[in-house]
């Protein structure tokens, strides 16, 4: 099935690009999140070609609406699906946006697609198969963290999400490398090996989190709340709370975690 996903994917990429040229229209919702007509595009895209090839399993994007809570709660089995995360970067064009699909069951990513349509770079993984990196025409190569050197934490932040908590952090590390990534690449960062922790503190949506956490699990680490457990899906609200992308086991990240 991780194929079947990957191509619908790369549609929606194709959906998001044929506006990416021209001026965004941008309208903003009600939590004063923007939205575009690319966002829209990909949404019904990716809703239409997952009806089709699992019809029997529901569908919760970003860009849903009405979908009472104690339907959703009922669901063991649904894809999550963020059709364009990083709209910000989107309207700014820096190219570091990305069409997440994840396939959630029994609370956990079992399958995860996170596509960097303008740059055609992929990310995907499965449960028990392993993560892969994809660019351009080359084949799919096998990904996974790093050894971390302590002295030199490579530590991801949001370009548009950081704040006095990563300040205080840094502190701690004056050897540290701040690596800038848009949209949930900052996760993929971690997976593949360039980048050691992305500390979040900020919300993100349980959307934002599920393909690049199959991926980035599968490479080997971890996305874990604060208090150390894995961070877990198909909740009654569905914004997470801070969280920590990490790489080798080895990283000891609780100790650097500012206390509030």
């Amino acid at each position: 099935m991780t194929n079947d996903i990957r191509r619908i994917a790369a549609e929606a990429g194709e959906a998001i690009m044929k506006t990416y040229d021209g001026p965004a229209e941008v309208e903003t919702k009600e939590d004063d999140s923007p939205l575009t007509q690319a966002d829209r595009a990909a949404h019904d895209c990716i809703v239409a070609a997952l009806a089709k090839l699992t019809p029997d399993i529901p569908v919760l994007s970003e860009e849903s609406e009405g979908i009472p809570i104690e339907e959703r709660l009922s669901w063991n089995r649904f894809w999550l699906v963020d059709p364009l995360d990083g709209t910000k970067e989107f309207i700014k064009k820096t190219g570091q946006f990305t069409v997440n699909i994840a396939l959630i069951e029994s609370g956990e990513p079992t399958l995860g697609v996170v596509l960097a349509p303008a740059s055609d770079l992929e990310y995907f993984a499965s449960r028990g198969n392993g993560a892969f990196k994809r660019l351009g025409q080359a084949e799919p190569v096998a990904i996974h963290v790093s050894e971390a050197d302590k002295a030199r934490l490579r530590i991801v932040a949001s370009r548009d999400h950081a704040g006095p908590r990563i300040a205080t952090m840094l502190e701690k590390l004056p050897g540290a490398e701040l690596v800038s990534m848009g949209s949930s690449l900052k996760f993929c960062l971690v997976a593949e090996g360039a980048a050691d922790l992305y500390p979040r503190f900020v919300p993100t949506m349980e959307w934002d989190t599920g393909a690049a956490q199959c991926i980035l699990e599968e490479a080997g680490g971890a996305l874990c709340t604060l208090n150390g457990y894995r961070l877990a899906y198909g909740r009654e609200d569905l914004r997470n709370p801070s969280i920590v992308a990490a790489g080798h086991p080895a990283i000891d990240w609780k100790s650097l975690m500012p206390s509030n």
